[in-house]
């Protein structure tokens, strides 16, 4: 693996993303995601999972520097993948927690979503969906998924807003279920899937899916023509002009 690394730890396994300083994602990242957690989901002797990323990053989200550069054949791979990737988790039967280690917009607060828990750590950090001032139309599926923990009505204001926001915000809206200081989190988060994993197994999964039937349901449809609404947006001209601009500004910052 090149932009992640595992480990099992007293039956739990450990993802933890490891690609560059903010651990954005691009197709390669995706894809051994979605291997990871097919082993973990596998191997018999694993009962839960902790994903988590690194200082001051869980992740940033997609990767736009990579993906700006992607033809059509492979943005649609990559879309295919990450949505593929989200169906996988919110119907990954074990339980999981998320170590948010840092900033979490857009995709990184997608994939913290799909966890049963989430602990974020403290500081001067943002989490949330912020995809549409972006350029990037929002599938029905992720406000389904964003609005099954925090209410149908915020979620559809704070998509539509692309709003963010800080740890103790998104405490308070149910958005993450505990902060902490960073160097706590990961204590916080074994001591979390240690309490989910006490439980008869069987039951627990069982319930678990029952109560995410609807969202697997809606994960489960044919995404062909959610993608295809994604990328025809992807390609609009205002689209490419606001992510040139964003790009721009991320490429100055690294300079």
């Amino acid at each position: 693996m090149d932009f992640i690394r595992t480990k099992i730890d007293d039956h739990i396994y450990h993802l933890m993303l490891d690609r560059g300083k903010s651990n954005a994602m691009h197709l390669e990242m995706i894809q051994e995601i979605a291997q990871a957690l097919e082993e973990a989901a596998r191997d018999t002797s694993v009962e839960g999972l902790i994903l988590s990323g690194k200082e001051n990053f869980f992740t940033s989200g997609l990767d736009l520097i990579t993906l700006y550069q992607y033809d059509e054949a492979q943005m649609r791979d990559f879309w295919n993948a990450f949505i593929a990737l989200v169906a996988q988790l919110v119907a990954f039967p074990k339980p999981v927690v998320s170590a948010i280690t840092g900033h979490s917009p857009a995709g990184g607060c997608v994939l913290a979503l799909c966890s049963d828990y989430r602990i974020m750590a403290d500081g001067d950090f943002i989490i949330g969906l912020n995809e549409i001032p972006v350029g990037i139309v929002v599938p029905y599926s992720i406000f389904r998924l964003y609005s099954f923990w925090i209410g149908e009505g915020k979620a559809y204001q704070n998509l539509l807003e692309g709003k963010l926001f800080k740890p103790l915000e998104a405490l308070e809206i149910g958005l993450v279920d505990e902060v902490v200081a960073f160097n706590r989190i990961q204590n916080a988060a074994a001591k979390k899937i240690k309490s989910l994993t006490q439980y008869e197994q069987q039951s627990w999964r069982s319930s678990k899916l029952n109560l995410r039937s609807q969202l697997i349901e809606e994960f489960s449809k044919d995404q062909t023509e959610v993608v295809n609404q994604v990328l025809e947006q992807w390609w609009r001209p205002t689209t490419r002009s606001i992510m040139k601009t964003i790009i721009d500004n991320l490429t100055h910052k690294k300079n």
